[in-house]
């Protein structure tokens, strides 16, 4: 079933802001088998003129996709979560993501349609450090899959 387009523009409260650790970088660093060591080694960091370790281009998605939640799990948009896949993801930065960053995530409906049955959703979450600054802008598209008899009919 299409889901509803008058959700297009709605917006989530912001979250709690995530206080991004040295760790949490070298750790995901680590997963993504990146071996900069701006994100690693804070003098190699300061040597580029960041102030502490960077993350990776992608470390933003943990964030912005648990924040995404609220939209996925929103029980009037009716979306059926056990049919969805990550159908695709970008991000625009303004700086990167730094070790000490405390960030919050603001979340909003970009767009809603259908395609063969699927569901199409695009979620834009704005990410901002405590001061207010934009960091970075992520934009996460995901597909809610017709069901069989949705499918075939």
């Amino acid at each position: 079933m299409a889901l509803d387009q008058s959700f297009v523009g709605r917006t989530y409260p912001p979250t709690e802001p995530y206080e991004v650790g040295r760790e949490k970088i070298r750790e995901f660093a680590a997963a993504v088998n990146d071996p900069n060591p701006a994100y690693v080694d804070p003098e190699a960091a300061k040597a580029l003129g960041h102030p502490d370790v960077i993350a990776p281009p992608t470390f933003v998605f943990s964030l912005t996709y648990k924040a995404a939640g609220q939209v996925v799990l929103d029980p009037q948009l009716g979306l059926d979560y056990s049919r969805v896949v990550h159908g695709d993801q970008k991000f625009a930065y303004t700086r990167p993501v730094r070790a000490g960053d405390r960030l919050v995530v603001t979340s909003s409906i970009d767009g809603l349609k259908s395609m063969a049955g699927n569901d199409i959703i695009d979620i834009r979450g704005e990410v901002h450090d405590e001061a207010g600054e934009h960091v970075v802008t992520a934009w996460t598209k995901l597909v809610s899959r017709a069901a069989e008899e949705e499918a075939t009919a």
